[in-house]
């Protein structure tokens, strides 16, 4: 089951680590049999002797309730190994309750927000608004540990950190209402060696809160740059939009800026909200970081399904590989606990 609910495809490694079993013969034949009953196929890798499962049975994924998964579908090389890689993180925390589909993140959420005291004002959609606000955004999994804290887990598959920036933007709002909560950073290698730029989109993005008075000056920023992409605007006007856009051009406000369009004033809400920081600070919100420990360069698909993708190939190939360990202070290796509120920071 967790194969279909959060990544479609598996290596027989995945498997022996999850059932407890040794990785050889009992595996093969395991995954053999799945083959041989149609409910999965097998994809030949780099490595001449690594194979990769697609489990794309659509009688299995009925069991669950996700005949429509986007999981049974054909995927790309790179999406395989991300998936892999995801799959790994999910295998590390086997007690976690998982959060998999946007109508399970809504409900929770909604469900977190009802039951926050003092933060319902800030994230509960205002009257004749769309419960739409309410969504989180992608695709990564969200769990939940038995003493009922919150963990966001976010696979780090790229040197830059926008994708990272936007992500937590879309989630502050589940950090606002969780009584305690983990944001959990995965980091394949060699993507290791951006552990300080992302971290210091966790610092800007969750320990710095926005003034009201910035954010008055956001708004009006936004709005009139958007109109002058639109129409000529007064001069005074632009010279104002030109300044703006040396105070506001730094990579938080251009993110902001891009869901701004989409949201309109809505992204602003809970903006100036300390709520988060001093989570940080009281450890009810904690930071970590986890390195795979395992190498994916072999497991990179020749082929897709469907046709040749030699360059998303590629592709994963350099962003495949990775090491294991959990990093907590500045000038320390990488451990096995999470950060304390003052050593957040991540150097390599």
């Amino acid at each position: 089951m967790l194969v279909m609910r959060h990544a479609g495809v598996c290596i027989p490694r995945q498997y022996a680590h999850f059932a407890g079993v040794a990785y050889g013969a009992k595996c093969n034949a395991f995954f053999e049999r799945l083959v041989r009953r149609g409910f999965a196929h097998a994809i030949d890798c780099i490595h001449n002797r690594a194979r990769l499962y697609h489990v794309q049975s659509k009688a299995l994924y009925y069991v669950i309730g996700g005949a429509g998964s986007r999981y049974r579908r054909p995927v790309s090389p790179r999406l395989a190994i991300e998936r892999l890689m995801l799959l790994d993180a999910v295998l590390t925390t086997p007690d976690f309750e998982w959060i998999t589909t946007a109508a399970e993140k809504s409900a929770y959420l909604t469900r977190l927000t009802a039951s926050a005291p003092g933060a319902t004002k800030q994230t509960s959609p205002a009257e004749g608004e769309s419960t739409r606000t309410l969504a989180l955004p992608g695709t990564l999994p969200i769990g939940v540990e038995s003493d009922g804290r919150t963990v966001l887990l976010y696979l780090a598959t790229e040197v830059s950190t926008d994708t990272f920036r936007t992500f937590l933007q879309g989630h502050a709002a589940l950090l606002r209402v969780a009584s305690t909560w983990t944001l959990r950073t995965i980091f394949p290698r060699p993507l290791d060696r951006v552990y300080d730029a992302y971290q210091t989109v966790i610092h800007e993005e969750l320990e710095s809160p926005l003034q009201p008075a910035t954010i008055d000056e956001l708004k009006w920023y936004f709005e009139h740059r958007d109109k002058a992409t639109r129409e000529p605007v007064h001069p005074q006007d632009q010279r104002f939009v030109d300044v703006g856009g040396n105070v506001f051009g730094t990579p938080r406000f251009t993110a902001l800026y891009e869901r701004w369009l989409k949201r309109g004033d809505a992204v602003f809400d809970g903006r100036s909200s300390p709520i988060i920081a001093e989570a940080l600070n009281t450890g009810a919100g904690r930071v970590e970081s986890f390195v795979l420990p395992h190498s994916y360069r072999h497991l990179s698909p020749l082929v897709d399904q469907r046709r040749s993708r030699g360059a998303d190939a590629e592709k994963g190939v350099e962003k495949g590989a990775a090491r294991g360990d959990v990093t907590s202070a500045r000038s320390q290796p990488p451990v096995s606990t999470p950060w304390s509120p003052r050593e957040r920071s991540i150097v390599m």
